[in-house]
């Protein structure tokens, strides 16, 4: 059954039982009578001339498989094992209009100089590693109205308040994938962060890794793209089928 929903998995158009069976490596009676059990239980639909194809059946039991799928807890595990590795505050923010707005983080216990990002607290798009990731999607001209609307005010003496610079600074963040925030949002705390990305391909949330400025070391850059990668998976990301 298994090999069957694959090799039809493949064929953007019904396919005839012969090759269906030659492709599966069963045999042609033995396909027809599973075929058949699929088709009455609409996983398959037979179609004119012997011809089937992936039925209805699984997009309902792919939408369920969707709403049950929560970010949160998606992200948990990889955020857990990345805080292991660094011992450092890793957070999961998300996009409400002109802010991120974090939503869940591990907290650091490596030492007496902790970075606190409460959950639910919030912070505006161009002074966060995770809202640059947002405003890199966004593209330029809504980009520059961001910056009209908002007026660029800034958090900290780091925080980029020129649109100029700021265009600067996520066209870094478009070629490197990844983004930082350096005393951007608060003086002496420096953050890293990659995006997160669900099945559609769309940029749900970011993943960011804070820690206090002498702390700062942007080679952990690629442990945590490989974190926010997994999760992207795990929500149902493909990388090669959808272009980013």
């Amino acid at each position: 059954m298994m090999k069957l929903l694959d090799v039809l998995a493949h064929h953007p158009n019904p396919a005839p039982l012969k090759q269906i069976a030659q492709e599966t490596g069963l045999h042609p009676s033995t396909a027809h009578r599973i075929l058949g059990a699929m088709s009455q239980s609409g996983f398959v639909e037979r179609g004119e001339g012997g011809t089937y194809r992936l039925g209805i059946r699984l997009l309902e039991l792919g939408s369920l498989v969707k709403s049950r799928i929560s970010l949160r807890e998606t992200a948990m595990p990889a955020m857990l094992k990345l805080h292991a590795a660094t011992g450092e505050s890793i957070n999961l923010g998300i996009r409400d209009g002109d802010e991120i707005v974090y939503v869940d983080r591990t907290s650091s216990g490596r030492s007496a100089v902790r970075v606190v990002h409460i959950v639910g607290a919030r912070a505006p798009l161009h002074t966060t590693a995770t809202g640059k990731l947002f405003l890199v999607e966004d593209g330029l001209e809504r980009v520059r109205e961001y910056a009209r609307r908002t007026g660029l005010p800034a958090s900290t003496p780091g925080s980029i308040t020129d649109p100029a610079a700021l265009e600067k600074e996520l066209d870094k963040v478009r070629r490197h994938g990844v983004a930082f925030d350096l005393d951007e949002v608060e003086n002496g705390v420096r953050c890293i962060a990659a995006g997160i990305r669900d099945d559609s391909g769309e940029l749900i949330a970011g993943l960011s890794l804070s820690t206090p400025s002498e702390r700062f070391n942007p080679d952990r850059a690629p442990l945590l793209r490989e974190a926010a990668d997994e999760i992207s998976r795990a929500l149902g990301y493909v990388a090669n089928r959808i272009s980013h």
